[in-house]
């Protein structure tokens, strides 16, 4: 017969409990209290060593510089592991991860939370599908956030279903709430947004596969970059085969502006005005 002790018994939680906690968020419209366990969870611990090998890879394809970018994934309904301010994404250790609440109150970790965490928080709590997200500045993808410009779609398959419609918000302090608050009218028929002078953020249910989201973003307009200098037009998907992508990225359940569409129109460059705001104190990344 299996031998409980006191102690231990105490220590489990009371189904009928957790079920009253539950309601009772639910009623009053609140999250249920960050729990600061799941920091040192087995799956933590996993995600911790995930987080650590994308931020390098973004260092080595030279998508951050310096200290810059973040990573985040959401552990739980009010938790989120998330890389620390004043590290370089190649020098991330497990041990220098930090989690918050889905207010940004720090509640475990030794290093301070990135100050751009708020951008991430706005997503998780705006697209419940969403799990991870990489803040990066990918020179090419970059090079339209700082113009204006959108890059120009139904040119190269593979980004019409990773990627598809790309939206860039209006310039704000980053680190601000503000900053945060722009990708808000975009996070539900995207996963990608550029931010307006600044870099990009991508979205998606890992870490990994939100990478791969920037790394599809960064050389498709690196591509288009590269097309434009042979000086000749470029050759657009043609237009009865767009419905065909779109029904595959449908399946996938994958997000596309386009759906509320006819599905298929090819789009050229567009540009958006970006909104000014006044000047706030910078903050680090």
């Amino acid at each position: 017969m299996l031998v409980i002790s006191k102690t231990l018994r105490s220590a489990i939680p009371r189904p009928a409990t957790l079920a009253k906690s539950k309601v009772r968020s639910a009623l009053h419209g609140t999250r249920p209290a960050a729990d600061p366990r799941l920091f040192d969870t087995p799956e933590a611990k996993r995600i911790k060593k995930e987080i650590c090998a994308v931020g390098r890879k973004l260092w080595l394809r030279q998508f951050v510089d310096g200290n810059g970018g973040n990573i985040s994934y959401r552990i739980g309904p009010n938790e989120v592991i998330c890389t620390p301010t004043m590290v370089s994404k190649y020098d991330l250790r497990p041990r220098d991860l930090c989690m918050v609440d889905l207010d940004g109150k720090q509640i475990a970790g030794s290093k301070q939370a990135t100050s751009e965490i708020l951008l991430h928080l706005e997503i998780y709590k705006h697209v419940p599908e969403a799990k991870a997200a990489v803040h990066c500045h990918p020179p090419h993808a970059t090079a339209y956030a700082i113009t204006g410009l959108l890059p120009p779609n139904m040119v190269i398959p593979e980004f019409e279903i990773f990627v598809g419609k790309v939206a860039i918000s209006p310039y704000e302090t980053p680190g601000t709430i503000e900053f945060a608050r722009t990708v808000l009218p975009f996070v539900k028929q995207h996963n990608t947004v550029l931010l307006g002078n600044h870099g990009a953020v991508c979205w998606s249910d890992t870490v990994t596969t939100a990478e791969w989201t920037c790394e599809v973003l960064e050389t498709y307009c690196w591509i288009l970059g590269l097309a434009r200098q042979l000086g000749a037009p470029i050759s657009h998907i043609p237009e009865g085969k767009g419905p065909d992508l779109m029904a595959r990225k449908k399946r996938m359940g994958l997000p596309d502006a386009r759906f509320d569409q006819d599905g298929s129109g090819a789009s050229g460059n567009g540009k958006r005005k970006r909104a000014g705001g006044n000047a706030r104190t910078p903050l680090t990344t």
